[in-house]
Formats: structure tokens, C-alpha cells, sequence
């Protein structure tokens, strides 16, 4: 295991880099489902208690890491696995850094300023530029440093971005009033091949349903690969919260365990055990 990061002693591990087979090309990345808060960015959020673990509650995309888990001990050949530890309340390491982020909109860019219901979550004119610098940044630099292995060593890298989402939606979401079916696979026109789509199609076809983009679409890769380098690619699986948890932030059903076995599947259906690799 390897934790990376600059870390002070209110603050849990900001990431983890958990090693798979050596081998192989699949990073699993878990960026929502910690709830940590580290005192200092406690402070700057505008929340009481009671309603600070009502907005982790639904914010959080709880019990991914452990779908995750249970997909890395299921495989043939073991994934990587990229784990935020920290809340996406401190910083959010999927969103642009940028007025490119179109969740600005709803105060929800890389530094969120907002809640799911749309309220204050930090004080009007709040400067981001402090959390963006020691969070997000080498957040950022260490996942391209993490594709960049599986580049070397495997020629290609495949991220399979592990979500949740709600049953019914939420005010901040901008596109809520669309599909919201058991497993939503968000895609990218560079990044997601039509094999990888299919994979998954079939790796979750037996949860009652598998749409495509909706109510969340697109994938992350790292801005250094981004539209640029098609050995990187990319499927965001979005799970909807009722089918393995009681919502909206309470205890993991057995779910859990019947989707990391079909996360495994994806990744077996996509890096098989026993492949040959090359180097690049």
C-alpha cells in the first residue's frame, strides 16, 4: 500500500495506491466513498454537525471502496486500485480545476461551495486555491503517476471509475430528469472502447438493468492523457444505491458482494489472467 501525500496529523491518508498483479493494465479508482474531513477544512464549512452528516450522507458514494475490494479478491489477476480517503467535500479529484467544469453552475467544481440541496456549504468569496494546492494537485499528479506505471509495464492502462448514485435525485444534479437504471456506465468518445462498453454490459447485465450516460455520463482520466493517448481507457460504473445499501448513508447489503464479483468480472473480461503483456 502506498499512501502519497503531504499529511498533517488531523488529517487522514488523502489516497492510496493498492497494488494488483504486477501486470496488470486495470486501475479501479474509488474517488467518492470516504467520508473523512480533516479538522482544519472542518472548520471552513458552514454546516452544524447534524447537517454535515446529512449532506456526507448523501454525497457519499458509500460502500464503493468495499465493491471494489471484493472485485480486487474476486479477479483472476488482482486490478490496482486508486482509494480517495478523503470526503469529496475537501476537494473533489474528478471535476476540472477550471471554468471548464460545468458543476460551477451549482457551486460544485473541484472546491464545492455548495450542498446536494443547493445551500451554503462555505462562506460567500471563499478562495479553493489552498485546498486545490494541497489536495487536488498532488491527488492528480500521483493517479497520472499511476497510469503512467500501467503504461510501462502493460502498454495500456484501463480506469474503471467506481461510483453510486441515489435512487431519486438530487437538486444539485443537471441532468437528474433522465434514466436512472440499476448500473449507469458513463463513457468517453476517445477513451471508451466498444469492447470495454460490452464488457461491462454483460459483466452487470443480471442487476435488472444497464443504461448508458444517464443520469451521470463521461469517465477521468488524468488531463496529461485526456483526449490525447487512446492506450488510456476509460468506463465510469455508476451503481444505483438501492440495489447493495440502505439509503441514504446507511449499512451495506449483501449487494456488495454480488457487485464486486461482477466488477471482477469486467476486469477479468478485460485483462484476462495469464495474459501476455508487453513493455512499452
Amino acid at each position: 500500500m502506498t499512501d502519497a501525500a503531504d499529511m498533517s496529523s488531523d488529517t487522514p491518508p488523502s489516497f492510496r495506491l493498492l497494488p494488483g498483479a504486477p501486470d496488470s493494465p486495470v486501475l479501479l479508482h474509488v474517488p467518492h466513498s470516504s467520508r473523512g474531513i480533516p479538522a482544519g477544512v472542518r472548520d471552513g464549512i458552514l454546516l452544524g454537525d447534524e447537517e454535515l452528516a446529512r449532506e456526507l450522507d448523501h454525497i457519499t458514494d458509500s460502500h464503493t471502496a468495499e465493491i471494489a475490494t471484493v472485485a480486487a479478491a474476486a479477479a483472476g489477476a488482482a486490478p490496482w486500485r486508486f482509494v480517495n480517503g478523503l470526503s469529496r467535500l475537501v476537494v473533489d479529484p474528478e471535476r476540472f480545476p477550471d471554468e471548464r467544469e460545468e458543476m460551477l453552475s451549482v457551486g460544485m467544481g473541484a472546491v464545492y461551495t455548495r450542498t446536494t440541496h443547493r445551500e451554503a456549504l462555505r462562506p460567500a468569496g471563499f478562495d479553493p486555491a489552498p485546498l486545490l494546492d494541497r489536495y487536488f494537485v498532488p491527488y492528480a499528479r500521483a493517479m497520472t503517476e499511476a497510469v503512467a506505471e500501467r503504461l510501462a509495464v502493460a502498454g495500456r492502462a484501463v480506469i474503471v471509475d467506481v461510483h453510486s448514485y441515489p435512487t431519486e435525485p438530487l437538486p444539485y444534479e443537471l441532468h437528474g430528469d433522465g434514466p436512472r437504471p440499476p448500473v449507469c456506465l458513463g463513457t468517453d468518445p476517445f477513451h471508451t472502447p466498444p469492447a470495454l462498453l460490452d464488457a461491462a454490459r454483460e459483466a452487470f447485465g443480471g442487476f435488472g438493468g444497464v443504461g448508458t450516460d444517464s443520469p451521470f455520463a463521461g469517465t477521468y482520466v488524468p488531463l496529461e492523457y485526456y483526449g490525447r493517448d487512446p492506450r488510456v481507457s476509460a468506463l465510469m460504473v455508476e451503481i444505483r444505491r438501492d440495489g447493495y445499501m440502505s439509503e441514504p448513508g446507511g449499512p451495506a447489503g449483501p449487494g456488495v458482494e454480488a457487485l464486486g464479483r461482477a466488477l471482477a468480472a469486467l476486469v477479468d473480461a478485460v485483462a484476462p489472467a495469464g495474459e501476455r503483456v508487453r513493455s512499452a
